[in-house]
């Protein structure tokens, strides 16, 4: 297995990786409620992974205010182990495609998201 060299690896790992989250029987109905365009969504998170794994200035969005708005359109219910689920997804997903330090990176970037994610939805609830 190879590392992450370039974005079409990183489209690859993005679009492997929504398609198990769609499927879902957790993580599915909440993105799949907030996602109408899947192909343009997609294109969009390649450029954000593209953006955290190659230090390239393709990604523009406020994830966190997307994150927030979706927990209040799911009435709050967003929870630590739904983040943990899909970071779960994450490093399965890395793990079966890729090996090397991007793959390293790719993990440790998405705990931190998920992490700060998480807090800062809770914070807004209040």
């Amino acid at each position: 297995m190879n590392d992450i060299q370039n974005r079409k690896d990183v489209a690859l790992l993005v679009h492997t990786f929504y398609s198990k989250v769609r499927a879902n029987d957790k993580l599915g109905p909440i993105f799949n409620k907030a996602i109408t365009d899947w192909e343009h969504h997609l294109e969009h998170l390649t450029d954000f992974w593209e953006s955290q794994l190659f230090r390239k200035n393709t990604y523009e969005g406020n994830p966190l205010k997307m994150h927030v708005a979706i927990d209040k359109a799911n009435n709050n219910q967003i929870t630590n182990d739904l983040f943990g689920l899909w970071l779960q997804f994450w490093i399965q997903t890395l793990d079966e495609l890729f090996k090397g330090e991007k793959v390293d990176l790719a993990k440790n970037r998405a705990r931190n998201i998920a992490g700060f994610l998480f807090m800062e939805i809770f914070k807004a609830r209040s």
